[in-house]
């Protein structure tokens, strides 16, 4: 008994037809009427009743089509485990990252990555969300963590939400505002800023804030690093707007106040994103499951705003 004579068996049965058969195995048809008859010889029983109209297949075939499908489905199987494994032992990942990332740390991930897959190239690349986005369209990226403004969302991306956090304002420790539990975005019209730069999701957040409260903010100084932004307003050169992990800095003693901004509350997210519609290579999808592996949404709860 071979295997291609179970994948000629299964394809008369669910075409009823040695033609169609044939065809869709792109086998000359007495070949395959042919492999059909010795199969049934090997077995000592008659697999297909033939008529001049139909083929149909008796209660035995029906058995060994049964198990014959079982089979051919669990090969198919492995044989797709296999070049799973081929390809996360020789692939690549190109993975893009904000400067902000807040609390998610990715470095554990590429180098849990690393450990599990040795033998993949890993390669990755900073800028702000819009250029992450383009590098996914153009398949530069495999992956990025970026966060969604309006010309990333829904231009050809699949996106899933890893974080939602607060901003927050951070003020010089004796600034007026410094103590209130509560600032308003209209409370820091005459105040100069010091932001991320044109392009970052941050600034655009910053600068709809401030229109929408009716003024224009007046940007002073530009950073991408948030420690230096922290940093400069300790020295007393402006106030900011920043993520809360970012604000309150692990280990930071900057002289700065951080308050809670109302009115309107700003949030900004994480999310992974994919070019949409595209099959992603092994290692790729062994990567973004590790990702989802490590950051659950669920892990990531104090980050929430108000929280």
């Amino acid at each position: 008994m071979e295997l291609r004579q179970l994948r000629y068996l299964v394809a008369l049965a669910d075409e009823e037809s040695f033609t169609r058969a044939a065809e869709r195995e792109h086998i000359a048809q007495p070949a395959l009427s042919q492999q059909i008859q010795k199969l049934e010889q090997e077995l000592g029983l008659p697999l297909v009743e033939r008529t001049t109209r139909r083929v149909s297949i008796t209660d035995a075939g029906n058995l060994l089509v049964a198990r014959a499908r079982r089979v051919l489905t669990e090969l198919e199987s492995a044989r797709q485990e296999l070049d799973r494994v081929r390809g996360i032992q020789t692939g690549h990942v190109a993975v893009g990252a904000m400067n902000t990332m807040g609390p998610i740390d990715i470095t554990l991930v590429i180098a849990r990555f690393h450990e599990l897959h040795p033998q993949v190239e890993l390669t990755v690349r900073e800028n702000n969300s819009d250029a992450l986005a383009e590098m996914l369209r153009v398949d530069v990226l495999d992956l990025a963590f970026l966060s969604v403004t309006e010309r990333v969302e829904s231009h050809g991306l699949a996106l899933q939400q890893i974080l939602m956090e607060e901003l927050v304002v951070v003020l010089p420790k004796d600034h007026a505002l410094a103590g209130r539990a509560e600032i308003r975005m209209i409370d820091l019209e005459h105040e100069e800023f010091i932001s991320y730069r044109e392009g970052a999701r941050l600034r655009e957040l910053l600068v709809g804030a401030a229109h929408e409260a009716g003024f224009t903010p007046k940007i002073l100084l530009e950073s991408n690093e948030s420690r230096r932004i922290r940093r400069l307003v300790g020295r007393g050169l402006g106030v900011a707007i920043l993520p809360r992990s970012h604000a309150i800095g692990v280990g930071t003693n900057d002289p700065i106040a951080v308050e809670r901004l109302v009115d309107p509350p700003l949030a900004r997210d994480i999310t992974l994103a994919w070019r949409s519609g595209r099959k992603l290579p092994p290692a790729v999808a062994e990567f973004l499951n590790l990702v989802r592996e490590t950051f659950p949404p669920e892990g990531l709860a104090s980050w929430q705003r108000g929280a």
